[in-house]
C-alpha cells in the first residue's frame, strides 16, 4: 500500500473513531428532560435516544469494540506507513544505530497524537457543547452499528454482567430528580442570565414550602390582635384603625379560646348599611380553620384550597394558640422581599456598614440566604432567627449576648419579655 493510500485509510479510521467518541459522550450526557421536550415537539429520534440510555449496555459494548478495533488497526497501519518516511528523514541527518528505534518512536507518537486530537479530544468537546442535538443526529447510524456488533456485544455484556453480579454491583441507572438537582439547574440558569435573581428566589422558595413549617412565617402570639366577644363598637373601630389587618380572630375572654374570626369587609358593610348598632357574638363570626404547628406550608395550602379559607389559627400540642397565618403570609414567603413592603417593619435591613438588623421572627431559610450559609447546626430544632440564638446560647437571651458561626457574628440587640426582638448580624474577619 502506497503512502497516499495509507493516509486515506488512516483518515477514514480517525473519522470513524471520532464518530464513535462523539456518539458515546453525546448519548451519555444527553439530559432526559430535554429529550422529553424534543419528543413532545415531534422528534421521534429523541425517543430512540432515551431507549438506548435505558438499555445502554449494548451500545457501550459496541462502542468499545469499535474504538479499540479502530485504534489497533490505525496503530498498525500508521506505524507501517510513516515509519519508513521518518526513517528516511532521520537517516539523512543521523546514520547511527538508533535510527530504526527513533523512526518507530516518531511514527508511534505521530499516529497517537493524531487519534487523541481528532478521534478523542475534539469530538468529545463538540458533543459536550450540545449533547442532545448530537445524540438525535447520530441515533440512526448508531442503531445500525449496534446490530452489526450484536454477537460480540452479547458475549462482552454476559461476561461483564457476571462479574457485576459476582461483586454485587448494581448497574441500574438512576434518573430520579431531586430538589438539589433542580436547585443546581436554577442556579446555573441565573448565572447564565436566563433567570433573574428574583425569579431564582421565587423557584427556590416554592420548593421550600414542602420543608418549612407554618410557624416559620406566621404572626406570633405576642403580635396577634384579637377581638373579644361583646367588645364595644368603639373599641372595634379603634383596633381596625390602628391595625391594618383584613381579618381578626374572635376570642372569648382570652386568646386561647378562639371562637372564630371576623372579616373587616363584613364589618364595613354593616357600618355602610347604617344599622343602629353592631355587636360581635358567636352567631356573627365566621368559623376559623385551626391547624397544628407541625403542619408544612404546602399542607396548609392544600387545607386552604379544600376549605376555601385564607385564614388559620395555629395551635401547639397543648391546644394553646401560638400564632395566626394567612394565604398572604405564604405568598410573601414565596415572593421574598419583592412581595413585602420595603419599610422599617421589614425583617431584614442592611445597614451602611455592611451589617444587618434582623427581626427575631425571621425564618431560618431567609437568614441563611441573606448570610450565604448553607447549613445551621441542628436546624430541625428551630424555625426562626430567635430560635437559632436560643438554641446556640442555651439560656434565656440578654442584650449583647452573641454567637459566632461560619464567619458570622449574631448579637442580640433587643429583648422583650424574654423574646428576642432584633439581632445585629455582621461578618467577622478570619483570625
Amino acid at each position: 500500500m502506497s503512502l497516499t493510500q495509507s493516509i486515506v485509510v488512516l483518515v477514514i479510521l480517525v473519522l470513524a473513531a471520532g464518530f464513535l467518541s462523539l456518539t458515546e459522550i453525546a448519548l451519555a450526557a444527553a439530559r432526559k428532560i430535554k429529550l422529553k421536550l424534543m419528543a413532545e415537539a415531534g422528534d421521534n429520534r429523541a425517543l430512540k435516544v432515551m431507549a438506548i440510555q435505558a438499555q445502554s449496555a449494548s451500545f457501550f459494548a459496541a462502542s468499545q469494540i469499535g474504538l479499540n478495533a479502530v485504534a489497533i488497526l490505525g496503530g498498525i497501519l500508521g506505524e507501517a506507513a510513516f515509519r519508513p518516511y521518518f526513517y528516511g528523514l532521520l537517516s539523512r541527518a543521523y546514520n547511527g544505530p538508533w535510527v530504526d528505534q527513533l523512526s518507530f518512536t516518531f511514527s508511534f507518537v505521530f499516529v497517537t497524537l493524531l487519534f487523541v486530537l481528532f478521534s478523542d479530544l475534539m469530538p468529545k468537546r463538540l458533543a459536550m457543547m450540545a449533547p442532545e442535538r448530537f445524540a438525535v443526529a447520530v441515533i440512526n447510524p448508531v442503531h445500525l452499528f449496534i446490530r452489526l456488533c450484536k454477537p460480540f456485544s452479547y458475549v462482552l455484556n454476559w461476561v461483564a454482567n457476571t462479574l457485576f453480579r459476582l461483586f454485587n454491583v448494581n448497574t441500574a441507572r438512576e434518573d430520579n430528580i431531586t430538589f438539589d438537582d433542580i436547585s443546581a439547574v436554577v442556579e446555573a440558569g441565573a448565572q447564565a442570565g436566563v433567570l433573574q435573581q428574583q425569579e431564582q428566589h421565587f423557584i427556590q422558595n416554592v420548593f421550600e414550602l414542602e420543608s418549612r413549617l407554618v410557624s416559620s412565617c406566621m404572626t406570633n402570639r405576642d403580635s396577634i390582635v384579637f377581638i373579644d366577644l361583646g367588645e364595644s363598637e368603639d373599641s372595634i373601630r379603634q383596633k381596625i384603625a390602628l391595625h391594618p389587618y383584613s381579618k381578626f380572630p374572635v376570642c372569648d375572654g382570652v386568646i386561647d379560646r378562639v371562637v372564630g374570626y371576623v372579616d373587616t369587609r363584613d364589618i364595613l358593610a354593616f357600618w355602610l348599611s347604617k344599622q343602629p348598632s353592631f355587636q360581635i357574638n358567636e352567631a356573627s363570626v365566621r368559623k376559623v380553620l385551626t391547624i397544628p404547628d407541625t403542619l408544612k406550608l404546602s399542607e396548609l395550602l392544600d387545607r386552604f384550597r379544600a376549605t376555601k379559607e385564607t385564614f388559620a389559627v395555629v395551635i401547639n400540642e397543648y391546644a394553646l394558640v401560638i400564632g395566626v397565618i394567612t394565604l398572604s403570609d405564604i405568598m410573601v414567603t414565596v415572593m421574598g422581599n419583592w412581595g413585602a413592603a420595603f419599610d422599617e417593619s421589614q425583617q431584614i435591613l442592611e445597614r451602611e456598614d455592611g451589617s444587618w438588623l434582623i427581626d427575631g421572627g425571621t425564618a431560618i431559610e431567609e437568614l441563611k440566604r441573606t448570610m450565604g450559609i448553607d447549613q445551621l447546626p441542628q436546624e430541625e430544632h428551630y424555625e426562626t432567627a430567635a430560635g437559632f440564638m436560643m438554641f446556640m446560647l442555651r439560656k434565656v437571651p440578654r442584650p449583647t449576648d452573641s454567637v459566632e458561626f461560619a464567619g458570622v457574628k449574631f448579637e442580640v440587640v433587643d429583648v422583650d419579655h424574654n423574646r428576642i426582638d432584633q439581632l445585629l448580624v455582621k461578618r467577622i474577619a478570619p483570625k
